[in-house]
């Protein structure tokens, strides 16, 4: 078996410092206020789905589609709102796992 050249690799300069492009923005915003922005996206349709739930109720409303779209559309963001926490969670775990 031929053995793995690693001189390309330890030629690369590697540069701990802070880069000239800050690749962990979107959009000007950085990571926590993108996930911020999501959670009250995410809570506002909540809010929507309560007040939906209310007015058919109190028979302010009579269109029941409409109420349950507002419900099935908060229930699958907060899913997916849930979904990625769990994948940041299993991400620091597995950042708090590897040994320096």
């Amino acid at each position: 078996m031929k053995p793995i050249d690693v001189n390309p690799i330890l030629q690369k300069p590697i540069n701990l410092g802070k880069k000239d492009t800050d690749e962990s923005k979107v959009d000007g915003k950085g990571f926590g206020e993108v996930l911020k922005d999501s959670i009250n996206k995410v809570n506002s349709l909540q809010l929507e789905a309560d007040e939906a739930i209310k007015s058919f109720a109190k028979g302010e409303s009579k269109d029941i589609h409409e109420t349950m779209i507002a419900v099935q559309k908060a229930d699958i963001s907060f899913r997916m709102m849930m979904q990625i926490r769990n994948k940041i969670v299993e991400a620091y775990q597995e950042v708090m796992r590897m040994q320096f």
